[in-house]
């Protein structure tokens, strides 16, 4: 019997970036009042060339100027700021050019590093871009002089924000009205690489004397108190994508970079895998349960290994401890992978596994324990040696 084909899953839809819904709502404004009319939904044209329509949420047109707002949607990939209210308003000056200003809900930078001077809204150079063309163009179009003030605001943007990066990267007070191409493409690497190389820009600008990668929340706040005497600003989180991070962080002028992760992460960079995302592969069990063989451990150890289905199942088998061969071998492959991706920049692994301390290996080579977080007495050597 033939079975019918399956059907292959819808295409998952783009999204537009706060920069897109800000300009539309530019040009809407700006059309509004030149016009003495309201729009429902107004075209723009996105960095590459494509001509897009962004129904909007209000237009209300007052002496002199005019507010729109629009509903972002961020497509199947949502965000933080998916569905905010995202407006701009307005105003027509007799002097050219546009002067932006910060309204309710977007950030004001008060850090360096980014590529927005400090005291400035946090409205990034594309979508600053983009906004300016369509006032210009408008007016040419109505055969007007002069420019415009545009007034960006986000309803909610300072509650938006505090669920993000921005508080570290020294935008305080909103979200950043942020974009290149315009476009929200669904589960892209791209915003999140950029967001590292901004975090990196900013340590640097701000003068950290070393970094301390880590995948994310719960792993920071443990590598933190390691560390109490660095600001925010010098912890950068990775994500999955190792590899980008050190390719930002060459040839900076750090003293040193730490990067701290769990075993599931650690077997796969040990291994070479730089993007550590699961689409990108599984771990790979044989490799570990290889080297465990290469440790001296005894045949039913490896062969325990070569079962699991999770590398933190790694703990149930052997131990976590620094005084054990395969976490002190998996550290050191993990530091000769990285090392070489910052030649100049002394590098420090920290491995660690569910509360049962840190496992640290350096440029200098040895490899040896921290205390556990609980402050508790390091976990014993196994007994699964094989002497």
């Amino acid at each position: 019997m033939t079975l019918p084909a399956a059907t292959p899953p819808p295409a998952l839809r783009t999204g537009f970036t706060t920069g897109t819904c800000a300009t539309a709502c530019t040009r809407a404004a700006l059309l509004a009042w030149l016009t003495n009319t309201p729009l429902a939904a107004v075209d723009i044209v996105l960095p590459d060339g494509e001509s897009v329509v962004l129904p909007l949420e209000s237009c209300t047109i007052a002496p002199g100027s005019a507010t729109c707002t629009v509903r972002k949607d961020a497509g199947d990939d949502p965000d933080e700021t998916h569905q905010a209210i995202i407006g701009a308003r307005v105003t027509w000056r007799p002097q050219p050019g546009v002067v932006f200003k910060r309204g309710e809900g977007v950030g004001l930078v008060s850090l360096p590093g980014l590529p927005v001077e400090v005291g400035e809204p946090a409205i990034n150079p594309v979508p600053r871009q983009m906004m300016a063309t369509v006032v210009m163009e408008t007016l040419a179009d109505f055969g007007r002089s002069g420019g415009a003030e545009i007034e960006v605001f986000v309803q909610g943007g300072a509650d938006i924000a505090a669920r993000t990066l921005n508080p570290r990267l020294g935008v305080v007070g909103g979200i950043s009205i942020i974009g290149t191409t315009g476009r929200v493409r669904p589960f892209s690497s791209k915003a999140y690489i950029a967001s590292i190389g901004s975090a990196i820009a900013v340590a640097t600008a701000t003068g950290c004397p070393r970094v301390v990668l880590n995948s994310g929340g719960r792993s920071e706040a443990m590598l933190r108190r390691q560390f109490p005497e660095l600001p925010p600003q010098a912890f950068v989180q990775y994500g999955n994508w190792i590899g980008d991070a050190f390719a930002l962080l060459r040839g900076t002028p750090f003293s040193g970079v730490t990067i701290g992760m769990m075993l599931g992460k650690a077997v796969k960079l040990a291994a070479g895998q730089l993007d550590t995302h699961s689409r990108r592969g599984l771990w790979d069990r044989t490799f570990v349960a290889d080297l465990a063989r290469e440790c001296g451990y005894a045949a039913a150890i490896v062969e325990r290994i070569g079962g699991l289905s999770l590398a933190r199942q790694l703990g149930e088998v052997i131990p976590f401890s620094a005084d054990e061969p395969l976490y002190r071998t998996l550290a050191a492959r993990c530091h000769a992978v990285c090392q070489p991706l910052v030649p100049s920049i002394p590098l420090e692994i920290r491995l660690h596994n569910d509360g049962a301390g840190w496992l640290v290996h350096d440029t200098a080579g040895p490899t040896h324990a921290l205390e556990s977080e609980a402050n508790r007495t390091g976990p014993q050597r196994s007994q699964a040696l094989d002497h």
